[in-house]
């Protein structure tokens, strides 16, 4: 249990101020795929999420190599195991309209959590 444990990291973004609808489409463009090509994939995507998403796995893996003192990122064959995004806080703003109305604005964010694996440990 305790090396399952070692084997895995996690890094969460909170309150990002982005919709969930367009964080999860960057989300869905690197679940399970291996960190390096992760990183290339999010490196040259033109989507403002994107970069976003990238800082959060560079945190991911500095939390995995912080768990693994002596071990090398190459070597753990690290994935994206997981990557999942959730709604936040929704800021209400209202904005005039024509004819004395007012429309209301809903200024989303959402959370993104991404859990990294490493294959070497699931083959032991």
């Amino acid at each position: 249990m305790k090396a399952a444990k070692k084997s895995q990291a996690m890094s969460v973004l909170r309150n990002c101020p982005s919709s969930p609808q367009k964080m999860r489409l960057v989300a869905d463009l690197v679940r399970g795929m291996d960190v390096q090509k992760a990183l290339d994939t999010l490196k040259f995507c033109p989507r403002e999420a994107a970069r976003k998403v990238e800082k959060l796995l560079l945190s991911a893996i500095a939390n995995w190599s912080v768990k693994n003192e002596g071990s090398r990122v190459e070597e753990a064959n690290l994935f994206v195991k997981e990557i999942f995004v959730d709604g936040a806080g929704i800021l209400k703003r209202l904005r005039t309209a024509p004819q004395g109305r007012a429309h209301r604005i809903r200024k989303r964010s959402n959370h993104v959590t991404i859990v990294l694996g490493s294959k070497n440990a699931v083959k032991e």
